[in-house]
């Protein structure tokens, strides 16, 4: 009676009710197929139902009403999503088990009626809104009277596994990597040294789910309109729009602060945090205080943790060298002094190393056939979209194609990808264009892959093939409906002014058919930088710079050498070395031109992200044009090792060793070890290591005893007062109990 084809999920604390088969989150961590949930009521169950249903199953014990001969007339549900449910909004259901056709969406039908207790099972409409709702039973007598009883409490959620629900995902692989695994890799670095850092997501970790309906409830949506704000929990665009803005704290008492400021005394370093459980912990523990502090990759780790828990397929997404574009007219603009140093940006333009956000699979009722599917969501607080710092949900299609006018916030999202980059000379207080890149934004766009360790690079799902015709023309389609001012009223909406030469001039690098020269290509000089040695942290950083000359004539060169740190976010630092280099080249030849960088000369200028950008400005005597080469550099540091001693068992003790080592040549102090894992660890354990000698290798032994079954991972950090993000993670499959 009750097919897959109707019914969301029915959630009891952080299992799944009647979703699936073994694999679902119903599966204990025992390996039991079904698992019971007792309320505050002694008489009520709730218990999964078979596989291929899709309902809830209620035991109403006859002995709580006194021995009486009992008729069961009909069930109400009422939801506690808001103050005041309503039939009418659906936030009400009434429904009876008498009559097989009710005119209510929801669904009751008679399982069994033995001599102790009465089986009742429940289907919810795929369109019903998502939360906490109070079950009551009317029980009409033999003698005509009518006692209703509060049965308890069950949670709603989407279902990915019905394919009415808007969620739906028809990929059991698919369904298993996106709302049932809960670890992950975040990507990290830069475009030539992508790391992935290892997180801890915890979406069935006890009270979690409630912490992700207490988060809908503090919304600004609930606080202004609770009534509407509940009614419309049904549709996952408008909660993950929810759940997007409230992941910040800019606009209400969101999850977490931001900060990029590089001071985090007051909160944590946004490097140190494994995992979300501590944060939606703490969050919940101080009254829905924002946390201190997160970045880009924490806020879409949080999201991925709340929307996986709320039964939406998502995934994070990084994107290298990712634009942000503040005035809408697809142009990043950079400026350098004479020696070849990136200065702040007064335009507030930038390119971020590497920017993380979310894609949740969702149906796009409101936009036009073929856009649903994969949608970008991006929690972290850039620009304001309808009042509130979210973005999203924008269809993935929707950016490749350039359908900028569709909702929500797609210019802002095609642009973190396909924006140009227009590099400036400032000097003598005028600006000299020196290049504009057509394909520096927007690279390696990755995540982890289906059941797999592995990085998975799906930039050809946001963009064509860079410099071919059909992105070309995507590029000027969404440019003209840029200018045009084409936005659905939902779109950020300031008026469109470029504030240089557009790049739909005819000596632009986005013209169909004829791009324009870079500079070396008019001085017939290139500059490249290569390294020396990998940059590991601690160690001198020993680079060439090749100069190669192809033109029949000599080139005089004076180039001038820059290094400066730089934040993720792409903000500069100030410089820390500087050269000047005079370099003769003859026709056809090449020279390297060697350079070191001490440790000693960056330690103390170096950023939390671990990133130096190395910059040359080269100009021939016999020509105006200047010519700009960068090369960033991400120092790495050795990982912690983890082994297993032994074989992992659910409910048996477990031996966890902790290799971890200081990489630099001096002391180090104030050193902590995080280690965490679903399934592993009840919570975040935390080790005070104190003080390491330069280069000293120690380890520790963990105990532990799994508490869930199937594949799990072990994430830790080791900070110090030098360094806050030393990570390294090790898998376990751990066994059901003999």
């Amino acid at each position: 009676m009750c097919g897959t084809t109707r019914k969301r999920s029915l959630l009891t604390t952080s299992l799944f009710a009647g979703a699936r088969p073994s694999t679902s989150p119903c599966t204990s961590g025992t390996g039991a197929s079904s698992q019971a949930w007792t309320t505050s009521s002694s008489w009520l169950r709730l218990v999964r139902t078979p596989a291929g249903s899709q309902g809830l199953t209620v035991c109403v014990w006859e002995g709580i009403f006194g021995g009486l001969e009992v008729a069961i007339e009909g069930l109400s549900s009422t939801s506690l999503l808001g103050p005041l449910p309503d039939l009418a909004l659906g936030t009400r259901a009434v429904f009876s088990l008498a009559r097989h056709h009710s005119p209510s969406p929801w669904i009751a039908w008679l399982e069994t009626n033995g001599a102790t207790s009465t089986e009742v099972s429940l289907c919810a409409p795929p369109t019903a809104a998502v939360g906490r709702y109070l079950l009551k039973i009317h029980i009409d007598s033999f003698q005509g009277s009518v006692t209703a009883y509060q049965l308890g409490e069950f949670i709603l959620l989407f279902n990915p596994w019905c394919p009415e629900d808007a969620v739906y995902l028809d990929s059991e692989p698919q369904r298993q990597e996106y709302v049932m695994n809960d670890y992950g890799f975040i990507y990290q670095g830069s475009k030539n040294w992508i790391r992935p850092c290892p997180w801890n997501y915890g979406q069935f970790e006890e009270k979690i789910i409630d912490i992700c309906l207490k988060l809908l409830d503090k919304s600004l949506h609930f606080q202004t309109d609770p009534a509407t704000d509940c009614a419309l929990r049904g549709s996952p665009v408008y909660v993950s729009r929810v759940v997007c803005a409230m992941i910040n704290s800019n606009d209400d008492n969101g999850v977490l602060n931001g900060n990029w400021s590089e001071n985090y005394t007051d909160g944590a370093n946004p490097a140190e945090w494994t995992g979300s459980v501590a944060i939606l912990k703490q969050w919940y523990a101080t009254g829905c205080q924002p946390v201190r502090y997160g970045q880009c990759w924490v806020f879409a780790a949080v999201m991925c943790t709340v929307m996986r828990c709320l039964g939406i397929p998502t995934r994070v997404i990084t994107n290298f060298d990712s634009g942000h574009d503040t005035d809408g007219n697809l142009i990043i603009d950079e400026y350098y002094d004479n020696t070849g140093r990136i200065l702040g940006n007064k335009k507030k333009d930038t390119i971020w190393n590497f920017h993380v956000w979310n894609e949740c699979w969702m149906a796009r009722k409101d936009l036009p056939p073929g856009y649903g599917g994969w949608q970008v969501l991006d929690a972290t607080p850039q620009e304001m979209s309808n009042g509130v710092y979210c973005c999203g949900p924008a269809s993935v299609r929707a950016i490749k194609e350039g359908e900028v006018d569709l909702n929500y916030d797609t210019p802002f999202v095609f642009s973190m990808v396909n924006a140009d980059c227009m590099s400036w000379l400032v000097q003598g207080g005028k600006e000299q264009k020196l290049h504009q890149d057509t394909s520096s934004v927007g690279n390696f766009i990755s995540t982890k892959s289906i059941q797999s360790d592995e990085r998975d690079d799906i930039t050809e799902n946001y963009k064509y093939e860079e410099g071919s015709l059909q992105e070309r023309q995507v590029f000027l389609k969404a440019l003209q409906k840029l200018k045009a001012g084409s936005f659905h009223s939902s779109q950020r909406g300031a008026e469109l002014q470029p504030s240089r030469p557009t790049p739909l001039s005819r000596d632009s690098p986005r013209n169909l058919h004829t791009p324009s020269l870079r500079p070396s290509d008019v001085v017939q000089v290139s500059l490249k930088f290569k390294l020396l040695d990998p940059p590991n942290m601690g160690q001198d950083i020993c680079f060439v710079l090749l100069a190669l000359n192809v033109s029949s004539q000599f080139k005089d060169l004076k180039v001038n050498l820059s290094a400066q740190s730089l934040l993720h976010d792409g903000s500069p630092l100030s410089p820390f070395w500087q050269d000047t280099a005079f370099i003769t080249l003859s026709p056809k030849e090449a020279k390297t031109y060697p350079c070191k960088i001490s440790y000693s000369q960056y330690s103390q200028y170096l950023s939390t992200d671990k990133l130096i950008r190395i910059s040359a400005l080269g100009e021939e005597k016999s020509s105006p044009e200047k010519i700009l080469v960068n090369k960033i550099i991400t120092l790495s540091y050795p990982s912690i090792t983890i082994n297993v001693l032994g074989a992992a068992v659910v409910n048996q003790p477990l031996s966890i060793q902790v290799i971890f080592s200081n990489p630099l040549s001096e002391q180090v102090e104030d050193c902590v070890l995080t280690v965490e894992g679903s399934g592993l660890f009840k919570k975040q354990q935390k080790v005070l290591l104190g003080v390491l000698k330069p280069q000293h290798r120690a380890s520790i032994i963990l105990e532990t005893v799994p508490f869930k079954s199937g594949q799990r991972q072990i994430q830790a950090n080791m900070r110090s007062n030098k360094f806050k993000d030393i990570k390294g993670y090790r898998n376990v499959y751990v066994d059901f109990a003999l």
